[in-house]
């Protein structure tokens, strides 16, 4: 999933050639850094289109160096892509797998991830998707979820979350499930976005 309020982030600059260049100088090189990392890091994320997207993804059965590999690969990815989430089925790997973080505590990874609670309040929110790169749609959730799982030494986890926390989960989730917010939103913005998809897979 991308970043909640990513596109509002606008970079505007002073460019004053007499007072403080060095800083500005200095501040336009990472952005240009963060922006290339950002665009090889999307490069590694299957786009829409893309068949893995639409698969359902295996239960995962060994939990050994490999699954630590994918998933410290899959963080990598979705810090360097400026995202809050990332399924292996974005990385083209079918197993029940996602990374994602929701707030300041840190990234989290969960296997075989399962729903076992869902409440009764929904809300409506705008949601982006690193596959789906310049698409934003509303989406209607459930506002609290129970996420259960394993970490990748096997042990039992829980997550009891709401808000943006528990939308998230249930992004992840839809991937490795083969769901995407097309598929979530209303009929007028997945026209609307298919017009903004469609063009770019005939130009691949």
């Amino acid at each position: 999933m991308s970043e909640h309020d990513h596109e509002d982030h606008e970079h505007d600059h002073d460019h004053d050639h007499h007072a403080h260049e060095p800083e500005l100088t200095e501040d336009a090189r990472a952005e240009a850094e963060a922006e290339a990392r950002r665009r090889l890091a999307l490069a590694q994320i299957r786009q829409y289109g893309d068949p893995s997207l639409r698969l359902v993804a295996n239960e995962i059965v060994d939990f050994d160096d490999d699954l630590k590999r994918l998933a410290e690969r899959m963080t990598g990815l979705m810090h360097d892509a400026q995202g809050v989430g990332l399924a292996a089925t974005q990385v083209g790997v079918l197993r029940r797998l996602f990374v994602f973080e929701p707030d300041e505590d840190g990234p989290k990874a969960i296997v075989n991830p399962v729903l076992t609670l869902v409440g009764d309040e929904t809300e409506e929110d705008s949601e982006g998707c690193l596959s789906l790169q310049g698409v934003r749609v509303p989406v209607e959730r459930p506002t609290r979820v129970v996420l259960e799982g394993k970490d990748l030494d096997a042990a039992d986890v829980r997550y009891d979350l709401e808000g943006y926390g528990a939308r998230i989960v249930q992004h992840e989730l839809d991937h490795l499930n083969g769901v995407l917010i097309l598929d979530r939103t209303d009929d007028e913005h997945r026209k609307e976005a298919l017009g903004e998809l469609r063009p770019r897979i005939s130009l691949r």
